[in-house]
């Protein structure tokens, strides 16, 4: 905000006020106070004006809504996503910013004639709309992915940027005022340059937009230099001989062809053993870990290598780059002959895979430039851009004074009273003013102010988040490690090798996402209880998921629950095969449905019985039941079933509960004690039901009857066993339209089993294909 020139008399309109009106009888804050009041006292509220008032209050509510989203909608210390709904409401707030300050800019640029300068207000109302301006981009997505949308935002951005220029120079008159207006004005300009440039080469590189298209020739060129060895070795030394990229492809001498690129020094480049050549592969960074201090002690550092090695070959699945056996069958020695045999636990393993993922959902769909996160982007984002930016500032400023500098500088303090160190002190006693008196001119004036102050704290937020978050984030990490293992001043000189560690100790204070899934429960839920609960991925779970995997990965049957039942071990133990025929259904979601019903009654049972330890294998399946009904309810397009089949089948099972419970008004007035009786009651009543509600309050009963008879270790190690194999059928993707979903999900920072889904796509587990139906044959009747 900026005051008006000191050194010239107020507007003939504008009376002089009595220096008992205001704060204080200063030469600078008495006619800037007044002049921003004028307009209110002036103003006929019911009259031509209203709309004007109810304007900036309607400003005033955005900007507060802005605000408060804009610091507290982040999902962690480090996050660099927007959740999509968050966005929305911001990217709105920003929209409807336009078109209500053009509009009151339109109207108090009026009210002082065409050759007057601007007045107080209009200028207020301007910085607004440079601070909207710089703020927009703070919400939107950077996408470096060739083809994925063309430049009709840039376009819209650069229109944007140049109508607030001309703005600027073809309404401001006083040096200093268009001085200050114009330095905003380049400081908005360098930012959509800065954002196109930054894109455009991001998109035309082979590091970023063109990887996939690369890393497909990489992948297949390395295998077939590396061969295949069924009985190689295992644990760390599968891992010290992967020559999957961590970064470093893009520098190798490429010439295209008809089937991809031909990369002539690949052989050298992985075969080389010196950690010094472009290529990084995850294997020199293993093995180098064993020799250094830094990377041995935090075995995180380099599974998160690992990760983004990972992600960059998903990356190509999500963008339409097959993988290829050879490649599917080297990643699942990798995984289980490598990470699972080297020691280490279901938790490290799974947040290997979360890692990947969440580079997933931050290459799509940040908000900040972290993809671009290195050495060299920092020191030319954050350090010469800056640098350039002042220049142009300073130039700006001589321009506009005909290049007397000594005039320039003395103008450009004196015209704005902001400059001048009178901010606080306007602001101080225009709020002070309407605490003491509630005067409606000071209400509104007040309300000005506070969009302004607003605005400001908001961009300053942004620019020192945008910083913080680029250093600490994993890209940046895995930039700073890859230096550290390929360049040896990294390590010997005295402030580059404190930059890690010191990086490492600040990243550990803070909370760092952890693994979580949300909850369902046909017992407890209901619209009313919104929002869904979220817990964090049980250590069984994840232990479990892993142990059945490496089972999978040596051919064991992978199966919609059936295989488990079938099992000798709890065909012994529990006779489970005389449940099978929960099992037997064409609906995964109809099984889903029936055994979550059957687990939520055996877990109320046990709820309900104090001083019981909790038995093996709970945790574990009421998290995963809870997360397979989630799933279920709200996204069907992750499972394998047709989408609309199976929101028939959660449609029916909630008209099923209703109709047991009453109606709509029992329905939603129920809790879990009213719903657990009457399951209870129709498991008893219903012997023969084939409803979703009849087989899982059936099933429940015989679980609930056999934990009674001792058998509670049995039970729940058979639920965990069987959600588990539930889980894991379900993460393979048997459409593009599933692969689809799972690409939307990264939006919303990715679902537990889009972590499951990258495994199995990985390793080149599937679903065992279903038979195919022959052909009705036509049969042509002649004679007739």
């Amino acid at each position: 905000m900026a005051g008006i020139n000191s050194t010239s008399p107020p507007p003939p309109f504008q009376v002089q006020p009595p220096p008992s009106a205001f704060c204080d009888s200063s030469s600078k804050l008495l006619p800037f106070v007044y002049n921003l009041t004028i307009f209110y006292a002036e103003a006929n509220l019911r009259g031509d004006e209203a709309p004007l008032v109810a304007t900036s209050v309607v400003m005033f509510v955005l900007a507060v809504l802005f605000f408060i989203l804009n610091v507290f909608s982040r999902s962690s210390d480090v996050s660099t996503i927007l959740n999509p709904t968050v966005r929305l409401i911001l990217s709105t707030s920003l929209s409807l910013f336009l078109p209500a300050t053009s509009y009151l800019f339109s109207e108090a640029k009026n009210a002082v004639g065409q050759t007057a300068d601007l007045s107080v207000r209009a200028r207020t109302i301007l910085m607004w709309m440079f601070l909207v301006e710089l703020l927009r981009k703070k919400v939107e997505a950077i996408l470096v992915t060739a083809g994925m949308h063309g430049y009709s935002d840039t376009i819209h951005s650069a229109s944007r940027v140049v109508w607030l220029g001309s703005l600027v120079f073809f309404n401001l008159r006083s040096a200093g005022k268009k001085a200050l207006y114009g330095t905003l004005w380049v400081l908005a300009a360098a930012k959509l340059v800065q954002r196109f440039v930054t894109v455009e080469l991001g998109k035309r590189s082979f590091a970023y937009g063109r990887n996939p298209q690369l890393l497909a020739s990489y992948m297949t060129q390395m295998l077939k230099l590396q061969g295949q060895d069924n009985h190689g070795p295992a644990g760390s030394d599968v891992l010290k001989r992967c020559n999957y990229a961590v970064i470093g492809e893009e520098e190798l001498k490429k010439e295209a062809g008809p089937k991809g690129y031909k990369l002539d020094e690949l052989e050298k480049a992985i075969l080389d053993t010196d950690s010094s050549s472009s290529v990084i592969t995850v294997g020199k960074i293993w093995a180098f870990a064993e020799k250094d201090p830094m990377l041995r002690s935090d075995p995180k550092l380099k599974r998160l290598c690992l990760s983004f090695a990972l992600f960059k070959l998903l990356r190509r699945r999500l963008e339409e780059f097959p993988i290829t056996d050879a490649e599917a069958s080297n990643c699942r020695d990798l995984v289980f002959k490598g990470l699972w045999q080297e020691g280490m636990v279901g938790e490290d393993a799974i947040q290997v895979f979360s890692d990947e993922l969440q580079f997933l959902c931050e290459y799509y769909h940040s908000v900040l430039p972290v993809v671009f996160a290195s050495p060299f982007f920092f020191v030319h984002n954050y350090i010469l851009f800056p640098i350039i930016v002042w220049a142009f500032c300073i130039l700006m400023l001589i321009s506009c004074s005909n290049g007397d500098v000594a005039y320039a500088l003395d103008s450009f303090r004196t015209d704005n009273y902001v400059m001048s160190g009178g901010m606080l002190r306007m602001a101080r006693c225009v709020l002070g003013k309407v605490w003491e008196s509630l005067s409606t001119p000071f209400v509104f004036c007040g309300v000005d102010i506070s969009i302004t102050i607003l605005l400001i704290l908001a961009f300053a937020y942004e620019e020192v988040w945008e910083f913080i978050v680029f250093l600490l984030s994993n890209w940046f990490m895995v930039s700073l490690l890859c230096s550290h293992t390929s360049t040896p001043e990294w390590r010997t000189h005295p402030l580059l090798r404190r930059i890690i560690p010191s990086i490492v100790s600040v990243r550990n204070t803070m909370n760092q996402p952890k693994v979580c899934f949300k909850q369902f429960s046909v017992l407890r839920f209901s619209r009313l209880s919104l929002p869904l609960p979220t817990r964090e991925v049980p250590e069984e779970a994840k232990t479990l998921i892993m142990e059945r995997l490496a089972r999978v990965s040596r051919d064991a049957p992978l199966s919609n629950g059936m295989s488990v039942l079938r099992s000798a071990e709890h065909r012994l133990s529990i006779q489970s095969h005389e449940l099978s025929w929960a099992c037997k259904s064409d609906s995964i979601a109809e099984v889903i449905l029936t055994w979550h019903i059957a687990t939520a009654l055996l877990d109320a049972t046990c709820r309900r019985q104090r001083g019981t330890r909790p038995e093996d294998g709970r945790e574990a399946a009421t998290a995963l039941s809870g997360y397979c009904a989630y799933l279920v309810a709200f996204h069907p397009k992750l499972l394998p079933d047709d989408k609309d089949g199976t929101e028939l089948v959660h449609a029916d099972m909630k008209m099923q509960l209703r109709e047991e419970m009453g109606g709509w008004w029992g329905y939603y007035r129920s809790g879990e004690s009213e719903r657990y009786t009457k399951l209870m009651q129709v498991a008893r009543t219903r012997q023969e039901g084939t409803t979703v509600i009849s087989k899982g309050a059936r099933l429940g009963k015989v679980f609930i009857d056999r934990y009674k008879d001792d058998a509670r270790e049995r039970v729940w190690k058979l639920l965990g066993d069987l959600w588990t194999e539930v889980m894991l059928y379900v993460a393979p993707t048997s459409s593009e339209l599933h692969m689809k979903a799972h690409k939307e999900a990264l939006a919303e920072g990715g679902e537990f089993i889009t972590v499951l889904w990258a495994i199995v796509t990985h390793t080149g587990i599937a679903r065992p294909a279903e038979p195919v139906e022959a052909p009705l044959r036509s049969i042509s009747i002649s004679g007739v």
